[in-house]
């Protein structure tokens, strides 16, 4: 297979002892996809100057006369490889595994009608990628499971109408996402391969709670069918979830409504609703679970959020109009967000420092910078 491919060779320098102070500099490393340009770079931040630079850009598509759209990346938990959602197929998309470091690509599986956000659970070594369907009929789509060494897709599992921002639990036994058409949280069991519950997030819409599994026995058929889901307007609108690292809560970007939904699954209801900037789209929990990063992408700008207090600590205006995904380092103290960009004009990747709540440094990327996720820092 013949690939696009630019690297831009850069010589890192040696790990760094930060000025007089006990700390050491940091050396993070991030991929983000720049999905208009068919392209995913890597980026790294050097903590000592506070400046970011692309160290790499890997070009993914096949064909080029087309756009195939690298959309959601993940990082497989031991670091050692990374994966990109094709998410532009003809018309079926695609999932392309690559190694980290050397960045050469290792394997292909395909996957249903436009895939975006992905996750590997700790519990199963399993991969789960949501098929956002964006282009289709507005009918209920899937999750494919795949086995991430053989890049050998085992299953899909039938969900909500456009399927979208999935994340796994700490224990690697729960995946969620939401259902953007239908209004609802879902959460699958990563061994059962089965959407086991679904929540409706509107609160004027069907069934506060639903129950679900693979035969649907525990729905209501008599009060809904296909052609009624089809004509749904979604009022939360929820684009993404995120769950706790420590608890039972899962946070959910509504993207309609203006809000963050606080979810606890042991009850399996709404606990919180916390007005937001206007249309929230992406968020995640920082590592030690005292924060939450959501970039709202009606106004360009990003929400650092307190867990403990509910409370907004600040809003950060982002470098471009449309601001995209949220990645936290490791150690909590950075969130990197993609900002698209309008048009042509180039994306970027924001730094922003989360002691001081400020903005430090801007990478710009390739067109519509989206799906980001953090890889490593290392001193």
């Amino acid at each position: 297979m013949m690939f696009k491919r630019a690297f831009i060779a850069l010589m890192f320098g040696g790990f760094l002892l930060a000025g007089t102070s006990n700390s050491f500099a940091q050396d993070y490393y991030i991929y983000v996809a720049a999905e208009s340009d068919d392209q995913v770079h890597l980026v790294h931040f050097d903590a000592e100057s506070q400046k970011g630079e692309i160290a790499e850009t890997i070009e993914v598509g096949t064909w080029p006369q087309e756009n195939e759209g690298p959309h959601g990346l993940t990082v497989s938990p031991d670091g050692d490889h990374w994966f990109v959602s094709i998410a532009h197929g003809m018309p079926y998309g695609k999932l392309w595994k690559f190694e980290t470091g050397t960045n050469e690509f290792v394997g292909e599986v395909e996957l249903g009608l436009f895939p975006a956000s992905m996750e590997i659970s700790s519990a199963t070594g399993l991969l789960y990628v949501v098929n956002f369907n964006l282009h289709g009929d507005m009918e209920p789509s899937t999750v494919s499971v795949i086995e991430p060494e053989t890049m050998i897709r085992l299953d899909d599992i039938e969900t909500g109408i456009m399927p979208h921002g999935s994340r796994i639990n700490s224990s690697g036994t729960r995946q969620y996402h939401v259902s953007m058409m239908t209004d609802e949280l879902m959460e699958i069991d990563t061994e059962t391969l089965e959407v086991i519950r679904r929540l409706k997030l509107s609160e004027n819409g069907m069934n506060q709670q639903m129950s679900a599994s693979s035969d649907h026995s525990n729905m209501d058929h008599s009060s809904m069918n296909h052609g009624e889901m089809k004509m749904h307007k979604p009022v939360e609108k929820p684009t993404w979830a995120d769950p706790h690292p420590t608890n039972s809560m899962v946070y959910v970007a509504a993207n309609g409504s203006d809000e963050v939904l606080e979810i606890n699954t042991d009850k399996w209801e709404i606990t919180n609703r916390w007005d937001t900037g206007k249309a929230p789209y992406n968020l995640e929990v920082s590592h030690d679970g005292e924060m939450l990063v959501v970039t709202y992408k009606g106004e360009g700008a990003t929400g650092i959020w307190d867990l403990k207090s509910g409370k907004e600590l600040a809003k950060i205006q982002n470098s471009r109009k449309v601001s995209h995904g949220v990645a936290i380092s490791a150690d909590n103290k950075y969130a990197f967000i993609s900002v698209e960009g309008i048009g042509g004009e180039p994306g970027s990747v924001d730094i922003i420092n989360l002691e001081t709540l400020k903005r430090v440094d801007v990478v710009e990327t390739g067109k519509q910078a989206g799906g980001i996720i953090f890889w490593k820092q290392q001193m």
